[in-house]
């Protein structure tokens, strides 16, 4: 199948994990976040259990967006429970330390694939996946708290004191979700298409190039502990770290631009970091900013909106990347990264005084 071809089940679950994190957002600030969590595991494991079975792209589309869907039950329902649970130091904590999970069980599942796929063909790869969901279920059933009454009327009392908050279609939440949907477009684009980009251009094996992917997400963990230090050491707006974070991914992805001909290994460390510096900006946007709207009643709904952002840039790129490197080659691909990484920049620095003056973070 051709690249374009195979895009469509990532571009199609993409999508349907944006548009679910508005939903999912939505039903978090009303539902049992613990609740959500489960059922979102529950179809994520069944799906992955019938993609093997799925002989065509079209199938493998409704499946995977299927899938898409499910996940978006994961995060906007977290974070109702840590803003609840958690003062904001603990919240904070907590929002690297899962995205050092993300990453790791990113690391776990490139080292994993290669071997799976020489043993046995591509199928159980998907057979795993669905065990570690199968697994994820029962522990987050026996040890996931849920939120009781009193969290909930603190909430409650809370709204009615600070109101509903700043509208999401204000040029601020605007501007920051533009800067989302850039950060997606990079952070995912250049994860799933990266492997495909080190095969073509240096004609590596397939099962060589998904493990240079492995470097990807050790980056990532190390930038979430760069960004986070200098969150709290340097900078107290996730917007003015968000730019700066953004700013460095813009000198990296420059560095691809003119080194990625020399070697693998040039292409390799500045991809990864490249998305390691996207992951620093989502920690920022998508985990540290919403905890912010703790205190309007709807601090799920905004995360799953801006969450939502994310993919929006993911399914543009996942899509995209694949039908400009097929048409223009990898070189003209990667100067594109440079001026998205660019424009990003320029959005998260000039939304710091917009975000100081709403008072949103008082």
């Amino acid at each position: 199948m051709s690249k374009s071809a195979l895009s469509l089940a990532l571009t199609g679950s993409f999508a349907t994990y944006g548009a679910g994190q508005i939903f999912s957002g939505i039903c978090g600030d009303r539902f049992r976040p613990k609740k959500l969590v489960l059922y979102g595991l529950i179809a994520t494991s069944l799906m992955n259990n019938i993609i093997p079975f799925c002989q065509s792209p079209i199938l493998m589309l409704v499946v995977w967006s299927i899938n898409g869907f499910a996940q978006a039950f994961m995060w906007p329902p977290m974070v109702k429970l840590m803003s609840d649970l958690f003062s904001l130091e603990e919240y904070q904590k907590a929002c690297v330390i899962i995205a050092r999970g993300s990453s790791f069980g990113t690391i776990i599942i490139y080292l994993i694939s290669p071997v799976l796929i020489a043993l046995s063909g591509w199928k159980t790869v998907f057979g795993f996946s669905a065990l570690c969901g199968i697994v994820m279920i029962y522990f987050c059933n026996r040890l996931c708290p849920d939120i009781n009454d009193t969290k909930t009327e603190t909430a409650k009392i809370n709204r009615v004191q600070h109101g509903k908050g700043p509208s999401l279609f204000s040029p601020l939440m605007l501007s920051i979700m533009l800067a989302i949907i850039l950060q997606g477009t990079l952070r995912d684009g250049v994860t799933t298409w990266m492997p495909s980009c080190i095969s073509e251009t240096y004609h590596l094996g397939n099962e060589i190039s998904i493990l240079t992917g492995v470097v990807l997400p050790v980056f990532s963990m190390i930038c979430y502990q760069v960004t986070s230090f200098l969150y709290k050491n340097k900078f107290r707006s996730p917007l003015s770290c968000a730019g700066v974070i953004f700013a460095a991914g813009t000198i990296s992805s420059l560095a691809l631009y003119f080194l990625s001909d020399a070697n693998a290994a040039f292409s390799v460390l500045f991809s990864a970091m490249l998305t390691g510096c996207m992951h620093g900006v989502n920690l920022m946007l998508i985990s540290i900013l919403p905890r912010f709207f703790s205190k309007y009643g709807n601090v799920s709904t905004v995360s799953g909106v801006l969450n939502a952002c994310t993919y929006i840039g993911s399914a543009l790129s996942t899509y995209g990347i694949a039908v400009i490197s097929e048409n223009r080659g990898w070189h003209f691909t990667i100067l594109l990264w440079v001026v998205i990484a660019a424009l990003g920049t320029a959005v998260c620095l000039i939304c710091v005084k917009p975000w100081k003056k709403s008072g949103i973070a008082e």
